[in-house]
């Protein structure tokens, strides 16, 4: 038995996430059903976490156990022939038994797009959440300080969520801007809860808008109600960047 770790890339604009859904296409399932082809083996593989509808990824990492005599590094060739070209496998290789994509991670690191201009793109459409509006950027960053350390996130978790806990660390939250109307929310964290990036996302904008304060953020953080923070910004902005391991 070989444990086979992955890097993952892919446009999520055609999947329902990441994980097996029942009535739609995930990643997971093209993965599987590629593999189950290539081994003859029932595998189910294991990422690093789940991707909500719509949400692409770079650096999505994953594993899975095989007695196939493909050689680790070639797995990435023979699952690309067998898949959409919306999804690539970066590379592959063998892995302790004991690594596990999800459990084995210590940090995750994302990116959101916003473009700032009166016209929603046609080129990078599924990649850029559009505001038609001037946002204050020094006024967002000003608030990034109140996310970063260990907090209870609470507030910016979607409903119906299981987490056992709500308490988070996030490593480091920023914004770039690229001129003239590129925007990007970098975010590191040793975990996220469900639709947490994006309704971060969506309370940043509103104090870009100046619809709320940059100091509103800790009120909001502290309070632990959802309906105190922003709108859960769309999904088709976000990438997962890079997945974070020890050694292995």
């Amino acid at each position: 038995m070989k444990n086979i770790k992955l890097l993952i890339e892919y446009d999520g604009t055609n999947y329902s996430g990441w994980q097996r859904q029942t009535n739609a296409l995930s990643v997971q399932q093209v993965l599987e059903e590629a593999l189950a082809e290539l081994t003859g083996e029932s595998i189910t593989i294991i990422g690093s976490g789940r991707t909500d509808s719509g949400v692409h990824a770079k650096g999505q990492v994953a594993n899975f156990a095989t007695t196939s005599s493909i050689p680790p590094d070639k797995f990435s060739y023979a699952i690309n022939t067998l898949i959409p070209p919306d999804i690539r496998i970066l590379h592959s290789q063998e892995v302790s038994m004991d690594f596990h994509a999800r459990y084995s991670a210590v940090a995750k690191r994302y990116r959101y797009s916003v473009l700032t201009r009166p016209h929603a793109p046609a080129i990078g459409r599924n990649y850029y959440y559009h505001i038609p509006d001037i946002l204050d950027v020094d006024a967002m960053n000003d608030a990034t300080r109140y996310i970063i350390g260990t907090h209870d996130f609470k507030a910016f978790q979607s409903g119906g969520a299981s987490s056992k806990s709500t308490v988070r660390t996030v490593y480091e939250a920023y914004w770039k801007q690229e001129p003239p109307c590129r925007l990007y929310f970098n975010v590191k964290g040793n975990g996220f809860l469900y639709n947490m990036i994006r309704i971060l996302v969506g309370t940043f904008i509103e104090i870009g808008r100046h619809k709320i304060s940059s100091s509103d953020m800790k009120n909001i953080l502290e309070s632990g109600k959802r309906n105190n923070a922003g709108p859960t910004a769309p999904p088709h902005g976000l990438c997962l960047e890079q997945v974070y391991y020890r050694a292995y």
